[in-house]
């Protein structure tokens, strides 16, 4: 016996468009901080003074953009790390001597302050490197950013090439299924036109219903569920047809809510399994169907007698059907199926839960 759960996860993606807003209101704030200190040390915020005040921070704003836009794809992208160290190195020191010239070429600020001639060469020097650093860290910041984005942006076009991907599969696993099924039904008409010529005329028509529904309506990503029980009902009454005397079908199909959504053909490899394995022409044998809904679950179990084919008996390719549902569930239902099969009393049973809500179901122990 075999029980599987998909499971799958999916990373969020990003705030998309809020990079720019991002950076004008972190700039807008870092400008806006002189208002804030305005009559500090006795001091106005006048013109000059609010100049003298964002000198350092446009600097910083040209150390960032410089690396953001240039110096990180050039040199640090593509794996030249000493050009993009070197020229970090000029651009701080050009920054801070621009800075430096800026200043002098303004008006001093009216601010007395006592004169400390024995400590000017360690202001110079001290001052130099903590300015130094503060650039690297600005340095730094663009270059974390820069990468961040870059991270994003990849993962994005992973995550379209993944959906391009799934979505190819996916229709690779319904154009198997379409001439899987009209196979396993033409055997079934070809057995009944030994004995019963006009009936196999019958069922002629009624696959021409089935077909139509199969190549048209199931070619949609979602079908009403009223509709896809309908394609089991009249499925089931043609594989009637040819059922001896000895073997019992019981079905039960029905919606409380028919206008529900639902991926198209998803049963059918079950339905289709358990007409094959589950009669015998010379022993009883039997089928139960039960397809219903329970909340937002639509649930289909199906119990039957197990006479397996040897492989090579069986040459439509049967094993085709389960796995092309196993991996259609991964792809259409992640984390909102259960599925289960397999032997148990000598009688074979399998299990169908879709959570067609968007919600996980939980698992049954």
């Amino acid at each position: 016996m075999e029980t599987e759960k998909t499971t799958q996860t999916h990373i969020s993606p990003p705030f998309r468009g809020m990079g720019g807003i991002i950076h004008i209101a972190a700039w807008g704030i870092l400008f806006g901080l002189p208002f804030f200190f305005t009559g500090r040390e006795s001091q106005e915020m006048t013109v000059m003074n609010y100049l003298r005040s964002v000198i350092v921070p446009l600097s910083f704003m040209m150390v960032f953009y410089v690396n953001y836009f240039l110096l990180i794809n050039r040199f640090l992208f593509s794996r030249h790390g000493w050009k993009f160290f070197f020229s970090n190195l000029l651009l701080i020191v050009g920054a801070m001597l621009l800075v430096h010239l800026l200043m002098q070429l303004l008006p001093p600020p009216e601010i007395h302050r006592p004169h400390r001639l024995e400590r000017e060469l360690q202001d110079i020097i001290g001052f130099f490197l903590v300015n130094a650093m503060l650039y690297a860290l600005v340095a730094g910041l663009s270059v974390a950013i820069k990468m961040t984005s870059g991270w994003y942006q990849i993962e994005s076009m992973r995550r379209e090439l993944e959906k391009s991907r799934a979505e190819a599969e996916l229709q690779n696993l319904k154009s198997q299924l379409n001439p899987h099924f009209l196979f396993n039904t033409l055997n079934n008409i070809y057995s009944l036109i030994a004995f019963s010529p006009e009936r196999a005329q019958e069922a002629v028509h009624d696959l021409s219903r089935l077909l139509r529904y199969v190549l048209y309506d199931s070619s949609q990503p979602q079908v009403l569920l009223e509709k896809e029980l309908d394609f089991i009902r009249n499925y089931v009454e043609l594989m009637r047809i040819r059922l001896p005397e000895h073997v019992e079908l019981k079905t039960e199909i029905a919606a409380t809510k028919p206008d529900a959504l639902i991926a198209p053909l998803l049963f059918i490899s079950l339905i289709e399994n358990a007409f094959k394995h589950g009669v015998s022409n010379s022993k009883p044998s039997f089928i139960d169907l039960d397809i219903h809904q329970k909340g937002d679950m639509v649930v289909c179990y199906l119990k039957n007698s197990y006479f397996p084919k040897d492989a090579e008996q069986d040459k439509s390719g049967s094993g085709i059907g389960i796995k092309n549902l196993r991996k259609r569930l991964e792809l259409i239902y992640p984390n909102r199926h259960i599925f289960s099969y397999g032997v148990d009393d000598d009688n074979y049973y399998s299990m169908l839960e879709l959570q067609i809500s968007g919600e996980e179901p939980k698992s049954k122990k």
